[in-house]
């Protein structure tokens, strides 16, 4: 407990830079300078005005120099990826796997509100994602999915871990690529961005081809369904309104990531 404890602690902070991200990186501007500043007045952020969670709440939500009320991003995220990790360090305990699977849960927060304000998906989350995915498939091997099917088992637990993170991320992003283009040759409009796609295969090299499949399925049908209602009730334009997909991806997944064995059982005991 007192490893999960401090996880969570650990957490706030990471959840802090996650912030940081999620407003430069879409910007094209650097993490590491200037300093933290205001969005509204460009007043750099004092120290003890940066404080996860805590300077919110002394703050009253609003910037100390020009009154302008903060995004309820800041806190929501820092909360939110507190609470991840101290989840995984509690099932893990203070181990490789929970820093392989705390690291997933922060890219995915880290895409899920960058989608949801700015419509993009940067490569240092997805892309980096991806490969930080595939060295973690050599240090913690996961249990081998479909890639058992395909590959020998004297081969050995990392090589198929290799191997099913390499099948999630090409078979799956391949298949979104696929649906992507020929939705642009039937409606003539980018229904996919190719973040979407990148997005997808930093998913597989962690979750494999089946957890991967299931986070598609599981983010179109809720993305569909919240989309459609979101629309109609917004009084959007249907067919014009960009939806953020990676949203709803990174929201599947962290299901999928911390629900993955009910919810497998429960689809195979429906298919018979």
């Amino acid at each position: 407990m007192l490893a999960a404890a401090l996880a969570f602690l650990g957490g706030l902070l990471i959840g802090s830079f996650l912030n940081v991200c999620i407003y430069r990186w879409p910007r094209d501007l650097s993490v590491v300078r200037p300093r933290s500043f205001c969005p509204a007045c460009d007043h750099p952020v004092a120290w003890y005005d940066n404080l996860p969670l805590l300077s919110y709440a002394l703050l009253g939500g609003r910037c100390r120099h020009c009154g302008q009320a903060i995004s309820l991003r800041y806190p929501v995220v820092e909360l939110l990826t507190a609470a991840l990790l101290f989840m995984v360090v509690f099932s893990y305990g203070p181990t490789l796997a929970a820093v392989k699977w705390g690291l997933f849960n922060a890219l995915l927060v880290g895409l899920i509100f960058s989608d949801l304000e700015e419509r993009i998906l940067p490569d240092e989350l997805t892309v980096g994602g991806l490969v930080a995915g595939f060295l973690l498939a050599v240090v913690v091997p996961s249990e081998p999915g479909f890639v058992a099917l395909l590959m020998p088992a004297d081969w050995g637990r990392t090589w198929q871990s290799v191997g099913e993170a390499l099948l999630g991320a090409v078979l799956s992003a391949g298949l979104l690529w696929l649906v992507g283009t020929l939705y642009l040759k039937v409606r003539g409009r980018e229904g996919l961005g190719f973040g979407d796609v990148k997005m997808v295969a930093m998913i597989g090299a962690f979750l494999g081809l089946e957890g991967t499949l299931l986070t598609v399925v599981l983010g179109s049908v809720v993305g569909s369904v919240l989309g459609l209602v979101y629309i109609f009730a917004m009084r959007k334009q249907a067919s014009t309104y960009e939806l953020p997909f990676g949203t709803f991806l990174g929201s599947a997944a962290l299901v999928v990531a911390l629900l993955r064995d009910p919810i497998l059982s429960a689809f195979h005991r429906l298919g018979g």
